[in-house]
């Protein structure tokens, strides 16, 4: 593992020490919206679509999806249409989020079925049907791109789930897929490399051969559906420029690359969480990437006064049961896989909600080291609870402040979980498996319980802090004192340079706070959580007031 020198470290303090360089830095932060986005250092909100916000109960029910379900397994009317209503109304923007990603929206399969929980439908988006269509509950293409205009529009980048390894369920309505696309047994056993790749991720669901190269035809049934809502002209033709602009193939992979990456090319969505990553091939996702490049870097140059900033398509993995102690590689036992030189910038870091049991250096100072030695230049995505982790850090919802504090504050990207801002409870009665993490968002209690409102303010002010800073996501750390609990952190690129103190577990009422070489006595700073203001004075900030946290930034 890499650690920084002495000799840096100082060389990156004094960056913030001399008198020309804390005025060029208040000057470049007197106005927020010069704070360049930094994806190592974002704030992305998770949500399932179906369980969120319903913005438009006219398609709560289609495709004549009436049977009786197990508790929360149906559809529950979340929509996009709800999403973008939360973005009109600045919920994002006072969570100080900056990226967006739901649960995937392509048209599910129709029907239902009963995996040992009640009968069950796709409302989680995970169970696909047509790739090129969005499912009818979730809402249109039109609401798709109104919803990522008025995320733009509000700074937010917007991630998209795309799922390639798996189909969704058969059923009396739903075809299965030809032999030459799916492969439909043996269950995967996780034991080895091809015994989790090759395989199905669970017996309903049909695996896609991603390993095939192999030209296969496009499925009769898909066939009929496009002819049926007139589409399969355009369908065709797009397909057979793609295949003849890329080269590949007609193998099945390449097909689903396609369908996902035309939702980049024509709405600009910025990210991809990739679903399943390690059940199938690594290399399925390095041509994964290369064509969302492709397609982002063409809507950019097709909508020019529609980009945002020169970064580029960002990719999350989830590979189940990775570690950021991993460092670069997920070892499956017969072999390693490095998944960031495989189309990734990012991976999902199961290993989070553990180390949010240790103390708060710990947890920083660990994640600053990683980051900024063996993983330099990716990132992880942090967690604390999720729509498929049965232990979550806080299931009951009783450290809901630490939880936030926590999160919000370690290097890597933060994932706040739908209702992780508001306690949304995680103990559902009458739920089996899963259910429980996927109730309805409970704006209700936001609405009229105080200690909800209590909480989602918490979260609030250190979401926009982290928002507002991307040393807090992206910098290096630096402990001041144990006792009372300070640090901080400094973040450069280009001429962009920033610099915040933490202090944390502290007294309530008057606080005295070292802050190192990073404000020069004379400096006016603010604190970020309560609103005060003070000048420091002998290497030291004074704050009065009722919170046990200080979040000192220059004062704007």
């Amino acid at each position: 593992m890499k650690k920084y020198s002495i000799p840096f470290l100082l060389a990156a303090m004094a960056i913030f020490t001399s008198c020309t360089s804390t005025k060029t830095m208040t000057e470049s932060n007197k106005n927020t919206s010069k704070t360049p986005f930094v994806w190592e250092g974002a704030n992305v909100y998770f949500l399932m679509t179906d369980r969120f916000n319903n913005g438009d109960t006219s398609n709560d029910l289609t495709l004549n999806r009436t049977k009786k379900t197990g508790k929360l397994r149906g559809f529950e009317g979340g929509d996009i249409k709800g999403i973008a209503k939360k973005i009109d109304e600045g919920y994002f923007d006072k969570l100080g989020i900056n990226a967006i990603w739901f649960t995937p929206i392509v048209e599910q399969i129709h029907d239902g079925v009963d995996e040992g929980t009640g009968l069950s439908y796709g409302f989680h988006g995970y169970w696909a049907r047509d790739w090129t269509n969005l499912d009818p509950n979730f809402g249109t293409k039109e609401d798709l791109k109104a919803l990522v205009e008025k995320a733009h529009a509000h700074g937010i980048r917007i991630i998209l789930d795309g799922v390639i390894n798996h189909t969704g369920p058969v059923t009396a309505e739903d075809t299965v897929w030809p032999n030459d696309w799916v492969r439909t047994g043996p269950n995967c056993d996780y034991k080895n490399y091809k015994n989790t790749t090759s395989c199905t991720l669970v017996a309903n669901l049909p695996d896609v051969k991603t390993e095939s190269m192999e030209n296969v035809a496009l499925p009769p049934f898909l066939i009929e559906k496009w002819k049926k809502e007139g589409r399969y002209e355009q369908e065709t033709k797009e397909l057979s420029a793609f295949f003849a602009r890329t080269g590949y193939p007609r193998a099945p992979k390449y097909y689903i690359i396609k369908w996902l990456t035309d939702y980049i090319a024509d709405y600009g969505i910025d990210g991809y969480r990739g679903d399943t990553v390690k059940h199938t091939d690594e290399t399925v996702w390095a041509d994964f990437k290369t064509q969302c490049n492709y397609a982002f870097t063409n809507w950019k140059k097709n909508n020019p006064t529609k980009v945002l900033d020169n970064n580029a398509f960002y990719t999350i993995a989830e590979v189940y049961n990775y570690g950021v102690s991993g460092g670069q590689n997920f070892d499956f036992g017969d072999k390693k896989v490095n998944y960031y030189q495989n189309g990734f910038n990012n991976m999902i870091n199961f290993e989070f909600k553990w180390d949010a049991q240790k103390d708060y250096e710990f947890i920083f100072s660990k994640y600053s080291n990683i980051l900024n030695g063996e993983l330099k230049g990716y990132s992880v995505l942090n967690y604390l609870s999720s729509h498929d982790d049965g232990g979550p850090f806080d299931a009951k919802r009783t450290k809901s402040k630490e939880a936030g504090t926590k999160l919000l504050l370690s290097p890597g990207l933060s994932q706040v979980y739908y209702g992780d801002e508001s306690a949304r409870s995680l103990v559902v009665e009458g739920t089996q498996g899963d259910a429980a993490l996927r109730s309805f968002m409970n704006w209700d209690e936001i609405k009229s319980n105080p200690e909800t409102q209590k909480t989602l303010l918490h979260w609030q002010k250190l979401g926009q802090f982290r928002k507002n800073h991307p040393a807090i996501g992206a910098g290096i750390h630096k402990e001041i004192s144990a006792q009372p609990y300070t640090f901080y952190r400094t973040f450069s690129k280009g001429d962009y340079s920033d610099a915040v103190v933490v202090g944390l577990d502290l007294a309530i009422g008057q606080k005295i706070i070292a802050v190192g070489s990073i404000f020069i006595d004379g400096t006016k700073v603010k604190d970020a959580y309560s609103g005060k203001e003070t000048t420091v004075l002998n290497g030291k900030a004074s704050i009065d007031s009722e919170f046990d946290i200080v979040l000192l930034e220059l004062k704007k």
